[in-house]
């Protein structure tokens, strides 16, 4: 596929998601952690060993050597390889600041474990559409490529050799792409919000004309015609999965696209016409309706700091 016509890669290179850490945890013994809630996107594991996560509020998850997990938005939670050991600081009680690794005794379980960055004002595009956890098993048909990827991780967080940073950051990007993907072969579409809509053959098609030319005059009869389906078929089917209306899928997609313009600079008339408005007053309402407020107004909440309102798009 085209990557300028693939909806997944459009919107990883507008977020500009990206690894901002990995680390690795050795550990011998009895021991347990727990972890602080953060939002954002993490990924773990399970190079040799086994332990839990408990999230607290349903059942624990055992964690098999070769299983891999993200975490979206996930709540606090506890890793351990005892549940009855009251848990430690998972923070406090290694030294992160200095290092990458971490050790507590011996090595009968190692975790690699790692976090993205996403542009913020348009994180919860991504983190919404996935589920709070996601478990890859080491008995997935993917899992053997995964753990490739991950053998190269591990060497690269404890080696020394020449642009290991860049290495590591480049092979965890690649660990989430393949993680999605396995998830995706392994689970129905439905929970995955657009990014399962993309591998059903009929809405990811639909999807996939949207990104395509942004700026094209879609009707609902022309994107349901594309998926040969009818109109009410195709409307019950894409907000079953989207979570969103096909037009209003549309819609967010075009402000998201304009906010990135506008962010480098593009002039509120020329970012009209690249997203599809024929006029900048049409453009204006649309932006106002999903932000609240106008294009105009935007640089100067986006300098400040200031959260833009949003509709989920899940």
């Amino acid at each position: 596929m085209d990557p300028a016509h693939d909806p997944l890669s459009q919107v990883f290179s507008l977020l500009d998601v990206r690894a901002a850490r990995c680390t690795r945890f050795a550990a011998g013994g009895n021991w347990s952690y727990r972890f602080p809630a953060k939002p954002a996107l993490k990924f773990g594991a399970v190079i040799r060993g086994d332990c839990w996560i408990d999230f607290g509020d349903e059942a624990s998850h055992r964690l098999a050597t070769g299983d891999c997990f993200l975490l979206a938005n996930a709540p606090a939670y506890v890793l351990a390889n005892d549940e009855d050991v009251a848990p430690e600081d998972g923070i406090a009680s290694f030294d992160w600041a200095q290092s990458d690794v971490a050790r507590r005794g011996g090595s009968d379980t190692v975790l690699l474990a790692g976090s993205f960055a996403i542009e913020a004002s348009g994180a919860e595009l991504l983190l919404d559409a996935l589920p709070r956890f996601l478990l890859i098993p080491s008995r997935s048909p993917s899992a053997t490529v995964i753990q490739s990827t991950l053998q190269i991780l591990d060497l690269e967080i404890r080696g020394t050799g020449i642009g290991a940073d860049v290495l590591t950051d480049r092979l965890a990007d690649v660990l989430l792409i393949q993680v999605l993907r396995a998830a995706l072969d392994q689970s129905a579409s439905e929970g995955f919000g657009w990014i399962g809509a993309l591998v059903d053959a009929r809405i990811g098609k639909a999807i996939r004309l949207m990104h395509a030319d942004v700026a094209h005059p879609w009707t609902l009869d022309a994107l349901a015609g594309a998926a040969a389906m009818s109109r009410s078929a195709f409307s019950r089917r894409f907000k079953s999965l989207v979570g969103l209306a096909p037009l209003d899928y549309l819609l967010r997609w075009r402000m998201r696209l304009a906010c990135d313009r506008l962010r480098r600079g593009a002039t509120s008339s020329a970012t009209a016409t690249q997203v599809g408005y024929s006029s900048e007053s049409a453009f204006g309402h649309a932006f106002k309706r999903v932000y609240g407020h106008a294009p105009k107004r935007y640089w100067r909440r986006h300098a400040t700091g200031e959260k833009f309102p949003t509709t989920s798009n899940k």
